[in-house]
């Protein structure tokens, strides 16, 4: 039996969290199943309590006190040792059934998403590949403010695209926080950052680097972040990921219920969820509408 599930992913402050309390009333509202699974170690308030809580397990807390690691090492040991219990998991999951949708709340240490093969495994084994057969789709959130800033964006864009190449799962992008910007970026102007394009550069309003700055020393202060070196750095970023041209967004606006309901339509059709939901039976009060 297939189980079907979103791995909600992200940078720290990108409303993951947020996400998946939106996403649950939504469900709730329209009468749908669904199992909340808390992954961070080191979450402490939730609006929905999880079903299921890694700090069950292991917490990120004792973890640094009794392994003397800081909060990245002690992470990762957290997953680590997860990858090690992986019952802990299978025992929840394995007798839901196809009417849930599993919601994986992740943490915000971009280094699970992007170069470190431990969240790959975990994927593995909760997908059709492993032990407990779920169509995965994964939903990574960058906080719409980025746009604000051209190279903060693309940097975001890029850690979504290296989640996307490493997890190997349909993935879901969105700009969360939409409500933070709709006062400040013109709707006009806020479809350009739907789908990344390397002519974002072109008019940045943030540049201010002129042609005198590309013969001056990169490593003083005005030009690690703002002179020549760093604009050639910012396109060649940008110009990678126009050409693979894998990622564009969604936007989100957590208030916004029909926006929540969105979301959640890409996310079933990522999975197939409906494919596999049978049809319902008509209430008797119709039929009996029918006969009169």
């Amino acid at each position: 039996m297939s189980k079907y599930g979103v791995l909600v992913m992200g940078p720290a402050g990108a409303g993951k969290t947020t996400f998946c309390s939106a996403l649950i009333q939504h469900l709730r509202h329209n009468k749908r199943s669904c199992f909340y699974i808390n992954l961070d170690p080191a979450a402490e308030e939730f609006v929905y309590e999880p079903d299921l809580d890694i700090k069950d397990l292991i917490t990120l807390e004792d973890v640094m006190e009794e392994m003397s690691l800081g909060p990245n090492g002690g992470l990762i040991y957290c997953f680590e040792f997860l990858l090690e219990n992986m019952d802990f998991l299978t025992e929840a999951i394995d007798p839901l059934s196809e009417e849930y949708l599993i919601i994986i709340d992740m943490p915000g240490q971009i280094e699970l998403y992007t170069h470190i093969p431990i969240l790959p495994s975990l994927v593995k084994h909760l997908t059709r590949t492993g032990a407990l057969n779920i169509n995965l789709c994964a939903t990574y959130l960058l906080e719409s403010t980025f746009v604000i800033d051209r190279a903060k964006y693309f940097a975001g864009t890029l850690s979504a695209m290296s989640a996307m190449i490493m997890l190997e799962v349909p993935h879901v992008n969105v700009l969360s926080k939409m409500d933070l910007v709709k006062d400040t970026i013109g709707r006009k102007d806020l479809k350009r950052f739907i789908d990344p394009d390397v002519s974002l550069l072109d008019d940045d309003p943030t540049d201010n680097t002129t042609s005198a700055d590309d013969g001056g020393d990169p490593a003083t202060v005005g030009n690690v972040m703002g002179g020549g070196s760093f604009k050639r750095l910012n396109r060649a970023v940008a110009q990678l990921i126009d050409d693979f041209s894998m990622v564009s967004y969604l936007r989100l606006d957590v208030q916004d219920e029909d926006s929540v309901g969105a979301i959640l339509s890409y996310i079933d059709d990522a999975i197939q969820f409906h494919e596999a939901q049978e049809p319902k039976e008509p209430a008797d009060e119709m039929d009996a509408n029918w006969q009169d």
